[in-house]
């Protein structure tokens, strides 16, 4: 063991570096999402269920155009390693003229599905709760995506402690927001879960306000604006953005959309299940998002070894990854067992939706390991932009095994809301398999 870490010191503390930045900025996007639900779901178990639904369904596409801007990562770290700022400028203002672009086509698609939402299935009683809120949360998706590029930007030049700051004050107003808004505190209104999607829109816009603002005044990023300012939007860049974005998206779109076609699932068995459903998913979302910064991290090492030619380091670096996520598992886990009886009443007072979470721990626990490992070594591929394959990897590990499988296991077999969320652990392990022999043949 002591061999072991001694083999892997450097890139440990290397990844470390980065991780820790972008781990604490998304994490301040998670406290949010928990304040979210802990709020609502004080404030009444049909919103609870409402934003469970309405989250699902959006952020299946906020983390496809997610991923789209991650096509970002390779170019500039590649570009970076050879010490091409002015090419790095024109990276970014291509990526964010293509995140634009598909947030509006994000966009018309989120409509469609708003005047089809009462086909899916959702309990009646949610469905005056659920519309507003659909809409308020689907403008937001802009903001989202034009950010994404200057996130993007500043941490693949290794500055992430910028977008740190930026997400952390964003998402504390948020915070601050809804519970002015929700409650109807300070003599505001009592808007209850429509409060909390006013609260995130205007974060989300303060967010991209914020990102402009360090670009265009932060000194070392002199030369970065002065290219930026020279060059265009070229279609061959447009293209190679699409080309490498696209893949990514769909990816991380297809994991997501497993997700939000579970929720849907779960809301066929009612709104207790639907609530405990999204209790659960905010549990994971604190460790989804360490192992998505370690993720983040890997990509922007392994873009910059790719970029000098030193494929054993990429190796080491992917290595290193999956070691630091399967101990952030470890402790997830150890945290989850011991706390397995309090956490439910976190988010909400109704003694039935506890039973539901408790039953569900244990598949969340089971499927900590594989979900690290997936996450880090399909970073790892798109940082040296083999970003076809980990699209179909997730095309066939979430809708060929996951979907199917809970959907066999939760009816037909009769698990119900249990069966449904194995195919979590289930589909990751199947995508970890099949992502190491990817790896290995590309960075050998």
């Amino acid at each position: 063991m002591t061999a072991l870490i001694g083999r892997y010191k450097s890139n440990y503390k290397s990844l470390m570096r980065l991780a820790i930045p972008i781990i604490v900025g998304q994490l301040g996007g998670i406290v949010t999402g928990l304040a979210d639900t802990i709020m609502v779901g004080q404030h009444s178990t049909a919103e609870l269920a409402a934003s469970s639904f309405v989250n699902n369904v959006l952020n299946t596409f906020i983390i496809f155009g997610t991923g789209f801007s991650f096509a970002l990562t390779p170019l500039v770290g590649e570009n970076l390693a050879r010490d091409k700022k002015y090419v790095v400028s024109a990276w970014l203002k291509n990526s964010i003229a293509a995140n634009f672009f598909l947030s509006l086509l994000l966009v018309v698609v989120l409509t469609l599905i708003y005047f089809n939402i009462g086909s899916l299935g959702q309990p009646d009683e949610l469905l005056p709760l659920i519309r507003p809120y659909y809409v308020v949360s689907t403008i937001s998706v802009v903001f989202v995506m034009l950010a994404n590029s200057f996130r993007q930007f500043v941490e693949g030049i290794t500055n992430p402690s910028v977008s740190m700051w930026i997400l952390l004050i964003g998402n504390m107003l948020n915070i601050i927001g809804n519970y002015v808004l929700i409650y109807g505190k300070f003599g505001c209104p009592e808007l209850g879960l429509m409060g909390a999607g006013y609260s995130t829109l205007f974060s989300r816009i303060l967010i991209l306000v914020m990102f402009v603002m360090v670009f265009w005044l932060k000194r070392s990023y002199k030369v970065y604006r002065k290219g930026f300012a020279r060059m265009w939007v070229r279609p061959k860049r447009l293209m190679r953005v699409t080309k490498l974005g696209v893949p990514i998206a769909f990816q991380q779109g297809l994991e997501a959309a497993t997700f939000s076609l579970t929720a849907i699932m779960v809301g066929w068995l009612g709104s207790l299940e639907l609530a405990a459903h999204q209790v659960v998913i905010a549990i994971s979302t604190i460790s989804f998002t360490i192992y998505l910064g370690l993720g983040a991290a890997t990509a922007i090492r392994t873009s910059h070894y790719k970029g000098t030619g030193d494929w054993s380091q990429v190796r080491k670096t992917t290595v290193a990854g999956v070691h630091l996520g399967l101990m952030v598992s470890f402790i997830t886990c150890l945290v989850l067992f011991f706390l397995r009886h309090e956490v439910s009443f976190i988010f909400s007072d109704d003694p039935r939706v506890s039973v539901i979470v408790i039953m569900l721990l244990p598949i969340l626990m089971l499927y900590q390991f594989v979900d690290g490992a997936q996450i880090v070594l399909a970073n790892a591929l798109r940082g040296v932009s083999d970003v076809k394959s980990i699209m179909w990897i997730s095309l066939v590990t979430n809708f060929l095994i996951a979907i199917p499988a809970g959907y066999i296991l939760g009816f037909p077999l009769g698990m119900g809301i249990s069966g449904i969320w194995l195919a979590y652990p289930i589909g990751f392990l199947f995508s970890v398999l099949l992502l190491a022999v990817r790896a290995r043949k590309v960075m050998r």
